[in-house]
């Protein structure tokens, strides 16, 4: 949907635009090829989007590495009080997916990791392991809209006694005993969604970013 959010955008070439989720970029490059003495300010807290960053060299462009949540006191401190347009692409990027060692894709085998940012200190093997029956419970029917989450969560805690869960194969294999016949794939991508957002604060973020800018 490139080309729909850069409609969307409606891009004043000497305008002021963020881009909240960086990613690979694709989306903040094009924005660039259209200004013309505006700017654009994109934010990715994942340390891969920096490194992708940091190949943009048009004056036009910085970049936080920050969660979007502070947008606010970012772009305060720098004098910005008006902007054009904010560009929100949510959710988990490809490059993340596609990297095993991040334990995001239901795919591969990696750890239980999820993190976003790789200095957080929560993820997903540590909520897991640690988190009780009933904060499982709700994080699984909230975030997975799980019809089952409360089976889901007795199954974890009940098997963690014995097995720690490290590995994403780990909590696969533990969920083809609840999953729905035939829907386990649709199924393991919703817990894997529920772990990521409670790992990536992912609600909390939203909310400071839906509240009034000034």
């Amino acid at each position: 949907m490139l080309q729909e959010c850069l409609e969307g955008l409606d891009i004043n070439p000497q305008g002021t635009y963020v881009d909240v989720t960086f990613g690979g970029g694709g989306h903040s490059t094009k924005i660039l090829e259209q200004l013309k003495g505006g700017k654009l300010i994109a934010f990715d807290q994942d340390d891969d989007a920096r490194k992708q960053a940091e190949n943009i060299k048009s004056s036009s462009f910085s970049f936080c590495q920050a969660n979007f949540m502070h947008l606010k006191r970012f772009l305060k401190l720098n004098g910005v009080t008006k902007v054009n347009g904010i560009l929100a692409d949510l959710g988990v990027s490809s490059h993340q997916i596609d990297s095993p060692e991040r334990g995001f894709s239901t795919r591969f085998d990696g750890p239980l990791d999820m993190r976003m940012d790789a200095n957080a200190s929560l993820t997903a093997a540590k909520v897991l392991n640690e988190y009780n029956e009933d904060k499982l419970h709700k994080l699984f029917g909230m975030y997975g809209e799980l019809r089952n989450a409360k089976t889901v969560a007795a199954m974890i805690t009940q098997q963690r006694v014995n097995k720690r869960f490290v590995r994403t194969e780990d909590l696969k294999a533990a969920l083809q005993r609840v999953a729905p016949r035939g829907k386990e794939n649709k199924y393991f991508a919703q817990v894997f969604q529920a772990l990521r957002i409670e790992v990536n604060a992912e609600m909390k973020a939203l909310e400071d970013f839906f509240a009034p800018m000034w």
